[in-house]
């Protein structure tokens, strides 16, 4: 080959896998897409807690969209490995429902449908992926979160181990009126079933078309390029930062099953001129008679979604390529590790993932200044409960999640904390619900939703406030509310010395207008005229909050986010005038001797 046509391959061969990398992220979104616009549950069709991915037929990760990291950069893969172990003859036409904790997936709550992309030969090319957040799983009580489960069998959800639920493009019906019988809305989960297929086979139609336009081949060498190429960037994204080692800290507050908490020790060490980095969470306890126990795919996840945050390199493809140049060291029968039957881990994707994740990227800060991110607010106050009764209006049951009121983002080297963050593991991909449209969907009233003054993690740049709503059932009704909130107690540290974010709390106000004050895991039952108040909690600052921009300080004063005092006390800023009247300003010269 001549020197000329070495030059024009290369580029050719880069721009070829840049479209169809494009042309995958494509697909993946058409099948988010249409799980999206054609689910029952608000869980899905408004707050968004699903995801669709493609993986290779060697269950490796190749393409995910805009999917929930928790749900997605470890644990696909391994579902999809028990697809193939269980039924090691792959057919078209097959789907797989699959839920089980301790075969790859999040929690019982997460049902996933895998189909296998089999071509015209018969030979698997691909698997598409969906997993869907279910209103109710079957659960001994009406909430996919069980956080005072002492075991599986406490918990309650039937679980499905990459059980076929399709031959031929035609339903398993025993699998289905299984499901009907157990799942509280069962009309809904039907629902919410077939826009999973629905998404599962537009990626399976798709990837078919896609593999009959440009060939197997190409679409298996476009992989292992762009499997290159991703190991590649995340090895220089890892040189850049410096060599090194710390154990950092963190403990989720006393729950039911845990009442001294659950303490959780990360040691992350950094090798730039490996291009290496390693997470060991071996150093920690047994599994726990909780429901806060982590699957292997959420403990895996949850420190690499710490590293991606950390990386602040965007540019780092999330997928199997990028994931070799990382390793997580787990040990089973571990609170964080690899759970054994029939330990629960009902919450598993919140709770104790977020005291996982928040701590690898706040050690990352540690090690590497200018890198890292300050903790994410704790997950699950009351507004982000699940809500059950019967509707007044119809007579039927209701049960769904709702996300009132959650906020959390850290604050980074180089920006504030993202508002509506919710919590690491879903990156701020999940939405917050309308208030009119959850009034709409459920007879439940929203009495107030506003963020709180002085709950920010100071810093140079803030972490988020924390959010305040209030809300309870209409005339007429009566109504459950199941929430599992960490962050009462432990909050969400600061990084290169930043200030911790603000608790979580919980209220509920009686008829007469009493509050009192309710423990982080409950269920309470709301009668008409009574409500919950739930306050979210903040995330975490970083850097010394005197280092903030002056108008910056002065314009979070103006908002209403700080007072006066914390503006003055905290950050050094001094002001003159009144906001009352509009003369509000800053004093330079005052300001200036405080931050001296």
């Amino acid at each position: 080959m001549s020197i000329i046509s070495k030059t024009v391959e290369a580029p050719a061969k880069g721009v070829r896998m840049a479209i169809l990398s494009n042309r995958m992220e494509g697909i993946a979104r058409k099948m988010q897409n249409t799980l999206f616009r054609t689910a029952r549950s608000g869980v899905l069709n408004t707050a968004h807690d699903f995801s669709c991915v493609i993986l290779t037929a060697d269950c490796e990760l190749l393409a995910s969209a805009e999917s929930l990291p928790i749900h997605t950069l470890i644990g696909p893969d391994i579902m999809c490995d028990y697809v193939k172990k269980y039924h090691p003859v792959l057919k078209a036409g097959d789907c797989f429902l699959h839920n089980s904790p301790y075969e790859g997936d999040s929690h019982a709550a997460d049902h996933c449908l895998i189909v296998p992309v089999v071509d015209e030969e018969g030979i698997t090319r691909f698997f598409v992926l969906a997993k869907a957040h279910q209103a109710d799983c079957g659960n001994s009580k009406p909430t996919t979160y069980m956080g005072d489960a002492s075991d599986v069998y406490e918990e309650g959800a039937l679980i499905f181990s990459a059980a076929k639920i399709q031959s031929n493009y035609e339903d398993n019906q025993d699998l289905i009126r299984m499901c009907r019988a157990r799942i509280r809305v069962s009309d809904q989960w039907w629902g919410d079933y077939l826009a999973t297929l629905g998404a599962v086979r537009i990626g399976e139609r798709e990837l078919l078309a896609l593999g009959r336009e440009v060939g197997w081949d190409a679409l298996k060498d476009y992989a292992e390029g762009w499997f290159a190429y991703s190991e590649d960037k995340m090895a220089q994204a890892i040189a850049r930062l410096p060599s090194g080692k710390v154990t950092v800290h963190s403990a989720h507050d006393p729950f039911p099953g845990v009442p001294d908490g659950i303490p959780v020790n990360v040691t992350l060490e950094i090798d730039a001129a490996a291009g290496r980095i390693t997470v060991d969470l071996t150093d920690n306890i047994d599994c726990q008679p909780s429901g806060l126990n982590l699957s292997e795919g959420c403990a895996r996840t949850s420190a690499m979604i710490g590293i991606y945050n950390g990386l602040l390199d965007h540019s780092v493809p999330p997928n199997a390529g990028s994931f070799r140049r990382v390793e997580v060291k787990l040990r089973e029968n571990c609170v964080v590790g690899i759970p054994r039957h029939p330990a629960s881990c009902s919450v598993a994707t919140t709770n104790l993932a977020d005291r996982v994740s928040s701590p690898v990227q706040r050690a990352m800060a540690e090690i590497a200044g200018g890198f890292g991110m300050a903790e994410v607010g704790s997950i699950m106050p009351p507004a982000m409960g699940v809500i059950s009764g019967k509707d007044p209006k119809t007579g039927e049951a209701f049960v769904n999640q709702i996300f009132l009121g959650v906020s959390g983002g850290a604050g980074t080297p180089i920006s504030d904390g993202y508002l509506t963050m919710i919590h690491t593991g879903n990156a701020g991909l999940c939405r917050q619900d309308s208030v009119e449209v959850d009034e709409l969907h459920h007879p439940l009233f929203v009495t107030s939703r506003a963020l709180v003054t002085d709950t920010e993690g100071a810093g140079r740049h803030r972490g988020a406030p924390s959010i305040r709503s209030e809300f309870g059932p209409v005339e007429g009704c009566t109504m459950k509310v199941i929430y599992t909130a960490d962050g009462t107690i432990n909050p969400a540290l600061g990084a290169a010395g930043g200030g911790a974010g603000g608790l979580s709390d919980a209220f509920k106000r009686g008829r007469d207008g009493s509050l009192t004050r309710l423990p982080g895991c409950y269920g309470l039952d709301l009668a008409p005229g009574e409500s919950v108040i739930s306050v979210s909690a903040g995330g975490g600052g970083y850097g010394d909050p005197k280092t903030r921009k002056v108008d910056d300080v002065f314009r979070d004063l103006a908002e209403g986010w700080i007072s006066l005092e914390r503006a003055r006390d905290v950050y050094g800023l001094a002001v003159t005038g009144s906001a009352g009247d509009g003369t509000l300003s800053i004093d330079a010269e005052a300001t200036a001797k405080l931050r001296a």
